[in-house]
């Protein structure tokens, strides 16, 4: 017992010798800093591996599969397992309304044409316009019902009207979409409902969501219809409600369709515009409304901070300081312009690396026309070529008098 009282009596007397050291006293008081407090340099590069970005916190968000492209070229600025066949559910009516649209464009069909609703179309489950057996609608106010509030029971009767009956016009959607080059999608139904017991679902993957997209926006009454947020229905009896959050939330969203049923989730196909960018979002498979519609905001955010879209040539415009000298000709030089806008996606910042060329011959020989070819117009980028236009005469020259053209001096 006594060997344990002289231990601790050494080591009493140590400590105190010890702490009378000149640096002990902060080297403890730093050690009790580190064991309770976090360094600086720690917590700054925890903020900068957390810091979220337009891309990163998008991916962070759950879903099966997404894509962002701009419009106008289809370029692909994000994807995530882009070609996934999953169920696109009420997205389907996409292919529906560009099938009737270009019946309509092609004259087969009339907007203005009254459809008779079949006892099959009035039972149709699922969102619905209440639509009745024997009653007559035009085809305008039946697409109206489809891509604004998803109308269940407008689609097929548009279907049986377009097609005769439902599986005719399935196998029409199916041509339409191999023309399209949609190779992951196949369709079963006009509509996107779960299929019946027997039957196949409806599949398609965001990229070819994002080029049927494309291609519906091209038509200028669905892109109304789309950027609808409501709409009266009936006379005013019924209003017709769309479900697409982001015409409400989003800057410049303006389309295009949603879908959701238990196997598919929460979907959609957006579209929107800022200045002359247009981005087509696609979110499939999303658990909750709410996060789908945050992903794809998250995308789109991303897309416009990053990208911009330069018209380095506009059409049409007088190029000056470009003329072009004219021999045997009425006037001694005629201006010359682009025949068409020259668009090009590229990253902010990174304008410095397009450049434009005007080639064209010293002079050439009257007569000339307005809009003839006259040289052209290259515009590269960081040294690449990427578009060629004619340069054409934005005037017409006659041809001078013989003794003119044969003694121009």
């Amino acid at each position: 017992m006594r060997s344990v009282f002289v231990t601790w009596g050494h080591f009493a007397l140590w400590s105190k010798q010890f702490l009378r050291q000149p640096l002990v006293p902060f080297a403890c008081g730093l050690a009790i800093v580190l064991l309770f407090c976090s360094p600086p340099w720690a917590n700054a590069q925890s903020q900068a591996a957390t810091k979220p970005t337009g891309k990163s916190s998008a991916q962070a968000e759950k879903y099966a599969s997404a894509i962002l492209v701009e419009a106008e070229t289809g370029k692909v600025l994000f994807e995530k397992d882009p070609h996934l066949p999953l169920p696109p559910a009420s997205m389907v009516k996409m292919m529906t309304a560009l099938i009737v649209m270009e019946k309509v464009r092609d004259g087969a069909i009339k907007l203005s044409d009254m459809v008779t609703v079949s006892r099959w179309a009035a039972k149709m489950g699922g969102s619905q316009v209440f639509l009745k057996e024997g009653e007559k609608m035009s085809v305008e106010e039946l697409m109206k019902a489809m891509m604004i509030h998803s109308g269940n029971d407008a689609t097929a009767a548009l279907a049986e009207y377009v097609g005769g009956y439902a599986n005719a016009f399935v196998d029409l959607m199916n041509d339409r979409a191999a023309q399209l080059g949609l190779k992951d999608t196949r369709f079963h139904s006009v509509h996107g409902l779960p299929p019946d017991p027997g039957q196949q679902d409806d599949v398609m993957s965001a990229a070819d969501l994002a080029t049927l997209g494309r291609e519906i926006m091209k038509f200028p009454q669905i892109a109304e219809w789309v950027a609808k947020s409501q709409e009266p229905f009936r006379d005013g009896q019924f209003t017709l409600v769309n479900p697409n959050h982001l015409l409400k939330t989003y800057p410049g969203a303006d389309g295009i369709k949603t879908g959701y049923h238990n196997k598919a989730g929460f979907c959609v196909t957006g579209s929107a515009k800022q200045g002359d960018l247009r981005l087509i979002v696609v979110i499939m498979g999303a658990p909750t409304r709410g996060g789908c519609f945050t992903s794809a905001a998250q995308l789109l955010n991303y897309g416009f901070a990053t990208y911009r879209m330069l018209l380095p040539v506009q059409g049409k415009v007088v190029l000056e300081g470009k003329d072009i000298a004219v021999r045997g000709g009425v006037a001694d030089h005629v201006a010359i312009a682009a025949k068409q806008d020259v668009k090009i996606l590229l990253k902010k910042g990174e304008e410095k690396k397009v450049s434009v060329t005007v080639r064209t011959p010293e002079r050439v020989w009257a007569p000339l026309t307005v809009g003839q070819p006259v040289g052209e117009i290259v515009v590269s980028f960081d040294g690449t070529v990427v578009s060629t236009v004619p340069a054409i005469a934005t005037q017409e020259v006659g041809q001078a008098s013989w003794w003119k053209r044969w003694w121009p001096f």
